[in-house]
């Protein structure tokens, strides 16, 4: 699967070749901040432990990956450059039974692109991709969730954007141990 250019922005698969990237983008404390309380990763973090999880759950015939968001060159102000990802896997990945047909939504942004509409833009564009996708290949995606922590406004105004729902408060188990979310959702 390929996702086309949106009107600002254009859509690769993060490989284990994108370390620096991540590396990169992990190391602002405000990026950081509603993931582990602003710590920066380092470089043996992304190479040992987040490229292999990646690589864990990409599957470039559903769809599922990290996708890396990198400007277009006619955006002047972050011309060309790499602003973040968007996240897919099955919502649940990590569990005996994941829910196929519920893809998890997630995002990473710099901060220099945070209030210019890039994560929503991104979001929207990877989730019409995936639906359309999905209808051709014969795994119907159903619906899309995201899960951020309750004092992260940013990532909550996102998903109202796409049209997610409040479901629930949550808690999922990360390699700091286990934390509070909430979990938004909405209907293909």
């Amino acid at each position: 699967m390929q996702i086309e250019n949106s009107e600002r922005l254009r859509f690769e698969v993060v490989t284990k070749e994108d370390a620096q990237l991540l590396f990169d983008l992990n190391q602002d404390p405000e990026v950081m901040r509603y993931i582990n309380g602003g710590k920066p990763s380092t470089m043996a973090e992304i190479e040992d432990y987040f490229i292999p999880r990646i690589e864990g759950f990409t599957n470039l015939d559903t769809g599922w990956g990290l996708w890396k968001v990198t400007t277009l060159a006619s955006e002047t102000s972050l011309s060309d450059s790499f602003i973040g990802w968007i996240l897919v896997r099955p919502m649940d990945f990590y569990t005996d039974t994941p829910k196929l047909e519920d893809l998890e939504v997630g995002w990473r942004f710099t901060q220099a692109s945070w209030g210019k509409g890039y994560a929503t833009e991104a979001a929207k564009t990877v989730c019409q991709a995936l639906v359309k996708h999905s209808l051709s290949n014969g795994n119907p995606v159903t619906h899309f969730s995201a899960i951020a922590d309750p004092a992260n406004k940013g990532s909550i105004n996102i998903m109202t954007k796409l049209g997610m729902q409040y479901i629930k408060n949550d808690s999922v188990d990360t390699p700091d141990g286990e934390v509070e979310v909430v979990l938004y959702s909405m209907p293909v």
